[in-house]
């Protein structure tokens, strides 16, 4: 597989941050990918939030997942519903944004958060000014050293609910790394930035604005220890600096945005009673926001025909015989196993033949030529919904050689019935693939939706997904199709029902359950994914 991109930096109490100093485990380590629990505050990175409450976890040798999902962001036409609530924060530089931001977050207690910083989208230096920036000589806290059309561009696409890269600024070298961060999946959007109210493309994008008005003299101090302690600078060079430029930016750009705020937060993150005001509120609004989209799924689009961009494997004796095998209930599990693999592989073969493909002209060793066929298109990935879907990448594969492959975890609340995104581990620069979208079963639609969504916010075109699955309900695929009209489907067999406990009838029973060996809860449904297999 290659390389895959980290998403969203660090998530801590449910909670994604993202850190501007690069840091990060390992290339090939999947624990980069998944979310990161940290044990202790380090030395203090401008764009790094830390919470204390403990999050919900599951936890393996290896592996910590997050149970706190993030529920639907679109509604049943698969369209985004909601946009993330945009909570900007201003000051004067070390007033205690960070500060504000962290106490906000641990209040809020509510999962996919992101904090973003001005701080990342400082603009390129060129060599003469890289020289004034050794010598303290460059003026960073003016609106000029700010890349404000990117970060337009960057919040609207977040706000949007889309994947977004982020720069990563060296505030030692006063340059950019060549690694940029990937963020997805906000449900709030925490910006700060000594410039956050200065843009007027920016404040039009702020559901909240809120100003953090500290002293002077404690803003200095702050100032004077961060710089010194954790960017190697000496006293003489950051007491120039701040005179010189930090001092001036603030009375002249900084200060007058404050009658733009609809709050002002004196003394900081000290200040707790303008804290629970502010979290009040943005629970009122996410809460506004709320969605209920299987309920939806279930009442929608069931007297329709099958649509045409469902393709059916043709039911041929092979066929059946090997459902008349995996759907008995009295089958080994090593028959199970093996006879769905039969399946699988002739599954993935026939989705193959649904790629573009362009006429190829090659010489046969007897010196003739051949008019032949070959893929017309980028690259194809496969993405596997966890944990039954993970099933069918051999077959895959096995068909596709070197095929980059990606994982989606999708589990349903059983207090809300909704599907909720747990963590995804997307391959880079997917956005041009011809994506293959892997579940072994589909009752209501719910979780493939969701996986089909979370492609298109990473750039995916829709014409260029296809979901295969070996068992789907009726349900399942007018659902996804009436959504995704372009999503081409693919299964081996297609069920009528689905029952009040979304098992689709007459089914296949658990299939993750009984391929992996496991036991099903009582209340399983045909759509749950449980903590993967590897």
């Amino acid at each position: 597989m290659n390389s895959l991109p980290s998403y969203s930096g660090a998530r801590i109490s449910g909670c994604w941050t993202l850190r501007s100093d690069g840091s990060g485990g390992g290339e090939g380590s999947l624990d980069r990918l998944l979310p990161v629990v940290t044990t202790g505050l380090s030395p203090r990175k401008r764009t790094t939030s830390q919470c204390k409450s403990e999050p919900p976890l599951l936890r393996t040798s290896k592996r910590t997942i997050y149970t706190a999902g993030r529920p639907p962001w679109y509604n049943e036409h698969g369209a985004q519903s909601k946009e993330a609530f945009v909570i900007g924060l201003c000051g004067g530089s070390a007033s205690g944004k960070t500060t504000v931001a962290r106490k906000i977050i641990e209040a809020l207690d509510v999962p996919w958060v992101v904090l973003l910083s001005m701080d990342s989208f400082y603009k390129v230096l060129s060599p003469d000014q890289q020289t004034m920036a050794a010598s303290n000589d460059y003026n960073f806290d003016h609106p000029d050293a700010f890349d404000f059309d990117l970060l337009s561009h960057t919040l609207r696409k977040l706000k949007q609910g889309k994947s977004v890269k982020i720069p990563v600024y060296d505030f030692t070298t006063h340059g950019r790394q060549k690694e940029w961060k990937t963020v997805y999946g906000a449900s709030v959007i925490i910006f700060e930035g000594i410039m956050a109210f200065a843009d007027k493309k920016l404040l039009q994008l702020l559901d909240m604005k809120i100003f953090v008005d500290t002293d002077s003299d404690i803003r200095l101090v702050r100032r004077l220890r961060r710089d010194i302690t954790d960017r190697g600078r000496d006293i003489e060079g950051v007491i120039k600096q701040y005179n010189k430029f930090v001092k001036p930016a603030f009375e002249q750009y900084i200060e007058p945005t404050m009658r733009l705020a609809d709050i002002v937060v004196p003394r900081g993150g000290g200040n707790m009673v303008a804290i629970d005001l502010i979290v009040q509120h943005v629970h009122s609004q996410l809460e506004e926001r709320e969605l209920s989209v299987r309920a939806a799924l279930a009442s929608a689009h069931q007297a329709q025909p099958l649509p045409q961009t469902l393709s059916v494997l043709d039911s041929t004796p092979q066929v059946k015989g090997m459902h008349t095998i995996i759907r008995n209930k009295e089958t080994s599990r090593d028959e199970f196993i093996f006879y769905s693999k039969r399946l699988m592989r002739l599954l993935i073969e026939r989705a193959l033949s649904f790629l573009p493909s362009q006429v190829h002209l090659v010489q046969t060793p007897q010196g003739e030529d051949y008019e032949g066929r070959t893929f017309d298109g980028r690259r194809i990935t496969g993405v596997s919904i966890l944990r039954a879907g993970e099933t069918m990448e051999p077959a895959l594969r096995a068909v596709c050689k070197d095929v980059r492959i990606g994982k989606i975890l999708i589990q349903t609340n059983q207090d809300t019935g909704e599907p909720e995104l747990h963590y995804l581990r997307l391959p880079k620069e997917i956005s041009e693939d011809h994506v293959i979208l892997m579940d072994c079963t589909v009752s209501t639609g719910a979780a493939a939706m969701m996986a089909v969504r979370v492609l298109l916010d990473h750039d995916v075109q829709e014409n260029k997904i296809l979901l295969v699955s070996l068992l789907m309900a009726e349900m399942g695929v007018h659902s996804v199709a009436y959504a995704f009209p372009q999503v081409k489907i693919i299964t081996t067999a297609v069920d009528k029902k689905v029952n009040d406990l979304f098992h689709i009838i007459p089914g296949i029973g658990n299939f993750g359950d009984r391929y992996f060996g496991t036991d099903a809860p009582p209340d399983w449904s045909d759509e749950d994914m449980d903590e993967p297999s590897y």
